[in-house]
């Protein structure tokens, strides 16, 4: 069960939501306006927003920004918009996941599932893991904390998750079905939410696609993570 906070002005939708929610056991709060939802989150604890980018008062992906300043609550989009532009400036704005309207309830209850349990697994270690260090870059994942030569990182959730995974296999590549699987807990989706994190993250690393020093894409195979080759030992 989870809390769930329902951002949608259209009440047929609104009132669908609130009670295929209810009928999975999640507790269900919502509201009609961005406005009122960046009060609930202010105010109360939820485990997954769900948002609708059509809101009267301010455009949903406006409501994303601010809700990212003030929580980092998992939010899943929802949107009759489908323009790939659009879902690429939403993830690097902090979505965690998007739904295309008209969708199933089955396919939010699963994307729901997901989001779940990626958050929860975070704080679910059963020992203190080591502090990564791949050449110049530190990461600790009890602190969720990341240091590139000595200047901390700012990054986002996913993005840390992303890194720290990647760092605790220095050198290994990594299929994009496995960084599926175990950053973002789907086995399946779509390999533009990799690429854009994996950009996002690379800018943050101070380098780019055409220039990697940490992060490289094998076309076809999947990404590793290593130290830049002036820092590896002979």
């Amino acid at each position: 069960m989870a809390s769930v906070l329902v951002v949608e002005d259209d009440q047929f939708v609104r009132s669908a939501l609130i009670r295929h929610l209810t009928d999975a056991a999640h507790t269900v709060r919502s509201v009609g306006t961005a406005l009122e939802a960046l009060r609930e989150v202010a105010h109360l604890r939820f485990d997954v927003v769900i948002l609708d980018l059509g809101l009267p008062d301010l455009d949903g992906s406006e409501a994303l920004k601010m809700l990212r300043g003030i929580t980092d609550v998992p939010v899943i989009i929802a949107t009759a918009r489908d323009d790939e532009a659009e879902i690429v400036r939403l993830l690097n704005a902090g979505a965690d996941d998007y739904l295309t309207k008209p969708f199933s309830v089955e396919h939010l209850s699963a994307r729901i599932a997901a989001v779940l349990r990626r958050a929860r697994s975070g704080g679910a270690q059963s020992a203190p893991p080591s502090v990564l260090r791949v050449g110049g870059l530190t990461v600790d994942p009890l602190r969720r904390q990341a240091e590139l030569d000595g200047v901390r990182l700012d990054l986002t959730r996913r993005e840390f998750d992303l890194l720290a995974f990647l760092a605790g296999r220095p050198g290994v590549v990594v299929a994009r079905r496995e960084l599926l699987a175990e950053v973002w807990q789907q086995s399946y989706g779509d390999d533009q939410t990799i690429d854009v994190h994996l950009s996002w993250l690379r800018r943050k690393l101070g380098e780019t696609a055409a220039r990697p020093r940490y992060l490289h894409t094998l076309r076809g195979v999947g990404v590793k993570l290593e130290p830049p080759a002036a820092e590896q030992a002979p």
